[in-house]
């Protein structure tokens, strides 16, 4: 593991402290979470807080251990400034996606920076798509770009079929954001990687379609 740098502390310690008071803050949780009713009376900001919130201490260890793990390669690669559009860009993203999945739902509500973290995963993937995962429960490693379209394909799983308690249209849509707006960053990776482009983009493509067709 490389050298944590002090921008994903900040964004660490971000987290950490916004969620804790939201453990503790009933009206503060409510009032800085994604919610569809509040997005329409127009408290936008929602959509930026929200990313920041998270549900109990192990929402919060998950998705920060996570950003822990992928962000230096992110940072390795575009510098800090860029990696921070990547992470804000695709929290954006994440959440544009669940107020289109959502936006008859007035009281869809949601929390955590999950479509952040999914943006800054698929980022990584896309610089080093041969590096290999380990995952609780499977003994083998698993090569990055497997993961990420098994990821996303389960996302479209879960959104399809309403699995858990989970935010999956945000996972998706925080990915599809760290995808371009690394691409739009990187457009060196169309020169090196360009099958690896083209791979994790069927999920994308399986996802556009299935929604055209109003399988969704």
């Amino acid at each position: 593991m490389e050298k944590l740098d002090l921008i994903v502390i900040i964004i660490i310690g971000a987290n950490i402290l916004m969620s804790l008071k939201g453990f503790n803050d009933f009206s503060f949780f409510e009032k800085y979470k994604f919610n569809i009713g509040g997005i329409h009376r127009g408290e936008q900001i929602r959509m930026l807080t929200s990313g920041f919130l998270h549900v109990d201490m192990m929402h919060l260890f998950f998705n920060m251990f996570t950003l822990y793990f992928f962000a230096p390669t992110v940072i390795g690669f575009l510098g800090n400034i860029k990696f921070l559009i990547v992470y804000f860009g695709s929290l954006l993203v994440g959440n544009l996606f669940s107020l289109f999945f959502h936006k008859d739902e007035y009281y869809y509500s949601a929390v955590g920076a999950s479509g952040a973290v999914s943006g800054i995963i698929y980022a990584g993937i896309l610089f080093r798509p041969d590096m290999s995962l380990y995952l609780m429960f499977i003994p083998i490693p698993i090569p990055a770009y497997i993961f990420g379209i098994g990821y996303l394909l389960y996302s479209i799983f879960g959104m399809k079929n309403k699995v858990g308690n989970i935010g999956h249209d945000a996972h998706f849509g925080g990915a599809v954001g760290g995808y371009i707006i690394t691409l739009i960053l990187a457009p060196w990776l169309f020169q090196e990687n360009l099958f690896m482009i083209g791979l994790l983009a069927i999920p994308i493509i399986i996802l556009f379609v299935l929604q055209r067709m109003g399988k969704l």
